[in-house]
Formats: C-alpha cells, sequence, structure tokens
C-alpha cells in the first residue's frame, strides 16, 4: 500500500452489503440506503487514536469522503469524526 491518510484521516475498505438473505430473498439497493455502513480500516493518519489498522469500523452514508484507487482496488479516505463506532472488544 503506498498511500498514508495525513493527520486524523483513515483509509478504509467498504465491505459488501448482503443483499441476498440467507433464504434467497434479494433485497432491493433501496432498501438499504439509510443504514450506516461498515467498513475495514487500512490504514490511519499519525493522529489518530483510538482505531487501529484492522478494525471494522462503522460510519454514516453520509459521511464526508474521498474515494481513492489504489493498485485498482477502490477505498474511502475520511476523519475520524465520521465513524461512529468501531466492533470487536470491548474493554
Amino acid at each position: 500500500m503506498n498511500f498514508q491518510p495525513l493527520g486524523d484521516r483513515v483509509l478504509v475498505k467498504v465491505q459488501e452489503v448482503e443483499t441476498k438473505t440467507a433464504s434467497g430473498i434479494i433485497i432491493p439497493d433501496n432498501a438499504s440506503q439509510e443504514k450506516p455502513t461498515t467498513a475495514e480500516v487500512i490504514s490511519i493518519g499519525s493522529e489518530v487514536k483510538d482505531i487501529e489498522v484492522g478494525n471494522q469500523v462503522m460510519y454514516s452514508q453520509y459521511a464526508r469522503t474521498a474515494t481513492v484507487t489504489v493498485e485498482g482496488i477502490d477505498y474511502l479516505v475520511m476523519e475520524t469524526s465520521e465513524i461512529l463506532g468501531k466492533f470487536g472488544e470491548t474493554k
């Protein structure tokens, strides 16, 4: 990876949304438009404190983001203030 976010920004890879249930029901695109989105943190800036590379995070669909394509893969860059929370172990 040759992209390093600056400051309090993080580079994330968006997790694909399930469009089909376990029983085979197809979920239309407009049904999931209002739901928050999850992503995996790929890289962090030097001022990021509570998030680490590899964390699964949730952010609002309406978060201010920039799209970056690195080695043919699309990523999002966002400030940590746009992240609603992270999944994983609680302390």
